[in-house]
């Protein structure tokens, strides 16, 4: 009888292990951690822009129905639209007044508060900044309130001298009332950066400013100025940009002042009107393109020019 041999049992403890799954290496694990950030960013910023740009190539047809491709004969027709350069213009005129006044005010607001010479700073500062928190169409609506020729305070005023004294809704003034509400918005907002610019300044510098006896003025002038220079570059860019997206306060004045308000009294509320009163979807966002451009190339000189100062 032949006997058989059997072969010892393998512990548990030397059996293979499965084999390890490869983990990803540095870079990859980078594309992990920004891949949201990458979706989020192409659905809500690079998908719109590809739409529009499309959306800017055809044109609807009215007698044949459907759209057609029409190539750049939407930006033909908004380089040649004189409603499109009249908002332009004003825009133009709006941010080349309202811009400085509000980053000088928020720029003595900032120096005011570094100073160490202002009693209850944190206060101020945060009254000053308040208004920021404030959503833009709350403070329209307020302020709208205010600026009512049949109620609120001007018609108050204008009760109490007998005559129409204040106007802020007329068309002279139209201007003036927006960009009123806008500086109210954003100057602490702007007073934020630069004292946050300010901050960072080394203490050494003061020190030696006191031994060589400058005063506050000559410590402004050759310390705190050259020192905000990188702020003031980006907070005009800033609030270039935010001019040039000025929406929400003439929209919701035009209610108050129809006849001086226009359907295209800004860009963007000329874009708006062509879309959700024209119906004009390809013109309107051939317009907003436009202005997107126009808006970039300026920042994008303003950035310049800020840096050659700097160099």
């Amino acid at each position: 009888m032949a006997s058989t041999v059997t072969a010892p049992a393998t512990p548990a403890s030397v059996r293979r292990a499965p084999a390890a799954r490869p983990r990803p290496n540095r870079n990859q694990r980078g594309w992990i951690f920004v891949a949201p950030f990458l979706i989020v960013f192409g659905l809500t910023f690079i998908a719109p822009i590809v739409y529009s740009i499309q959306l800017s190539l055809f044109r609807e047809q009215l007698f044949f129905g459907g759209t057609t491709f029409v190539g750049l004969d939407n930006y033909a027709a908004a380089f040649g639209d004189a409603k499109f350069w009249e908002a332009f213009g004003r825009v133009l005129r709006f941010l080349a007044v309202q811009v400085p006044v509000m980053l000088l005010l928020a720029l003595i607001a900032a120096l005011a508060i570094d100073s160490a010479r202002l009693h209850a700073a944190g206060m101020f500062r945060i009254v000053i900044f308040l208004p920021y928190a404030v959503p833009s169409v709350v403070a329209t609506l307020m302020w709208g309130f205010m600026y009512g020729d049949l109620f609120g305070l001007a018609a108050d005023l204008n009760k109490l001298f007998g005559a129409e004294v204040v106007q802020p809704l007329s068309d002279r003034w139209m201007l003036t009332s927006i960009g009123n509400i806008v500086t109210w918005e954003f100057i602490g907002y702007n007073m934020l950066i630069f004292y946050s610019a300010l901050r960072v300044v080394p203490q050494e510098r003061y020190e030696a400013a006191a031994i060589d006896g400058a005063g506050q003025f000559r410590i402004v002038r050759s310390i705190k100025l050259p020192a905000l220079r990188g702020a003031l570059v980006i907070a005009t860019i800033f609030s270039i940009i935010g001019s040039f997206q000025l929406f929400n306060e003439p929209n919701l004045l035009r209610p108050l002042a129809p006849n001086v308000i226009t359907s295209h009294y800004m860009p963007n509320v000329y874009a708006y009107n062509l879309s959700f009163e024209g119906q004009q979807y390809n013109y309107s966002a051939t317009v907003a393109i436009v202005m997107g451009v126009l808006t970039a190339v300026v920042a994008y000189l303003v950035q310049l020019r800020g840096a050659r100062r700097e160099a």
